[in-house]
């Protein structure tokens, strides 16, 4: 059973035991003039999607929420909020247990190189060059993970003892904290947290472009949160593609 969590001042919650997709229901408020902070909550997804289109497969027993985002910032600058709700969640996975989830570029999270949480976005534009709304659409292993993709796993697996709703009651508070330090202070410290947070410097990356796929060593991400990857001697800036670790450990830099 579902219990209402505590959020934070400003923040509103819609909890629902089922939902087709709470990015979509998000998109339909947030068109409707949805405030900042609104967050939507399922139990369970009857037509969740990933990247590219991808089928989620959503059952009950993990988190899906998505969070309306009304950032004030120039179309260019929307895909940091990526890396800011990425940065809280593996944040609050941290403070709640010692399970030492870490961040792929551009919007996984991972437990031992297996996926645990993905992360979406979804935005529009004020037809002057600002956003008129981003969508952050959040989904996390909890209870569960779907047993034929070998690369996943889920926190309980991982020895979580924590419920969905302590999940909830950790990350929107640092989410919110991050969010008001990114609007005040641009996206450097968001950066260097990110890459505090994400796989070792150093580890051996294969990263999918659109024309050939490339193996090199994860170097971080830079001031526009492309992906760098040092490749035959030279540093290289990924600004779309799919990544897939060949080896890491728990930390970034120190």
């Amino acid at each position: 059973m579902m219990r209402y969590p505590q959020v934070p001042s400003g923040c509103q919650l819609f909890a629902h035991k089922s939902i087709g997709s709470t990015s979509e229901e998000a998109k339909q408020l947030a068109e409707e003039g949805a405030a900042d902070r609104t967050v939507i909550w399922a139990g369970e997804q009857t037509s969740g999607r990933g990247r590219h289109g991808r089928k989620w497969a959503s059952p009950p027993g993990n988190l899906y929420h998505s969070i309306i985002f009304r950032p004030d910032c120039r179309v260019a600058e929307a895909s940091q909020l990526g890396f800011v709700v990425g940065v809280a969640m593996a944040s609050a996975i941290r403070a709640l247990s010692e399970i030492p989830a870490v961040l792929k570029w551009p919007n996984d999270l991972l437990v031992d190189g297996k996926k645990i949480a993905g992360i979406l976005l979804d935005s529009s534009d004020d037809g002057a060059g600002g956003v008129d709304w981003v969508i952050a659409g959040i989904g996390v292993n909890v209870d569960n993970h779907p047993e034929m993709l070998l690369d996943a796993t889920n926190l309980r697996a991982c020895g979580a003892a924590f419920s969905i709703e302590d999940l909830i009651e950790a990350f929107l508070p640092k989410l919110f904290e991050l969010l008001d330090e990114w609007r005040q202070d641009g996206f450097a410290t968001i950066r260097y947290q990110w890459n505090e947070l994400a796989l070792a410097f150093g580890s051996t990356i294969t990263v999918k472009l659109p024309d050939r796929t490339v193996s090199g060593a994860f170097e971080g991400i830079d001031a526009s949160g492309n992906l760098i990857v040092r490749h035959d001697g030279s540093l290289m800036y990924v600004a779309a593609g799919d990544v897939f670790p060949v080896s890491n450990s728990a930390t970034g830099v120190s």
